[in-house]
């Protein structure tokens, strides 16, 4: 088997946001549909979609550092993320979790998800959900 069995194509795209109540708005205005919006710890997270393009915004992960156009990360939609998991290391891909991730509070059953580093330094999560 390869890593390619496991995954279908980009899930999600994720941008911190300054003000989340803006950025929603803001993707609104843009044609976006608020396809969820969870709770995440002290702060909030909501999915905008737009045809087969769904952006995931928070807030609470914005330094003043921030560069103009900052992209947290690309999520990978995958089908069985135990099998990727295994797959990514036999890979020696860059495999920044040491075990899977979950959120049970996103979508109806929650989520499963790791993340690598590309060789840019750039974020890649694998993200089931469940």
């Amino acid at each position: 088997m390869s890593l390619t069995d496991y995954i279908t194509g980009v899930q999600h795209i994720g941008i911190p946001a300054k003000d989340l109540d803006e950025t929603i708005a803001f993707y609104e205005k843009l044609g976006f549909e608020k396809a969820g919006y969870f709770p995440n710890g002290d702060n909030h997270c909501a999915f905008m979609r737009l045809g087969n393009l769904t952006i995931e915004t928070y807030d609470g992960e914005i330094s003043e550092t921030r560069e103009e156009g900052s992209i947290s990360h690309i999520s990978i939609n995958t089908t069985d993320i135990e099998k990727a998991f295994d797959e990514a290391h036999k890979l020696g891909l860059n495999v920044i979790d040491s075990e899977i991730q979950a959120i049970p509070s996103f979508w109806d059953n929650g989520i499963r998800f790791f993340n690598i580093l590309g060789p840019n330094n750039e974020k890649l999560e694998f993200c089931q959900i469940l």
